[in-house]
């Protein structure tokens, strides 16, 4: 019923910036929030960052004065500009949105394919 594609990422050296965006398509009555994800080799899959749609944000701590969301309601897309990328940056990054649908009640979720961000030392 909705499909998220994501767009962006790739190899990049530290220090190095990439924007991913993700637009989100099917049968959206509203999307409440659009955010990222990510997940790193053997680790958790974490927030990183998240816009609601009262453009309230929440970020990872260790991304907050690096990395930016930002949002287009009418193209229903989010972006993420990341500067200042380094290794510890690396990993598959996973759009999300959380969404109204048209003729049915409630909220729900849905996940990109996820784009890979590679960053070298």
């Amino acid at each position: 019923q909705v499909q998220l594609v994501e767009s962006g990422g790739g190899l990049v050296q530290a220090g190095g910036s990439l924007r991913l965006s993700c637009a989100a398509s099917g049968s959206i009555f509203s999307v409440n929030a659009m955010g990222w994800y990510r997940q790193a080799p053997g680790k958790q899959r974490e927030l990183v960052a998240v816009m609601a749609s009262d453009r309230s944000t929440n970020y990872l701590d260790s991304v907050k004065v690096r990395f930016t969301i930002s949002r287009d309601d009418a193209e229903n897309t989010v972006y993420l500009q990341m500067n200042g990328l380094n290794p510890e940056d690396t990993a598959v990054y996973y759009c999300n949105a959380r969404v109204k649908l048209i003729k049915s009640a409630g909220e729900y979720e849905y996940w990109g394919q996820g784009t890979q961000v590679t960053v070298s030392s």
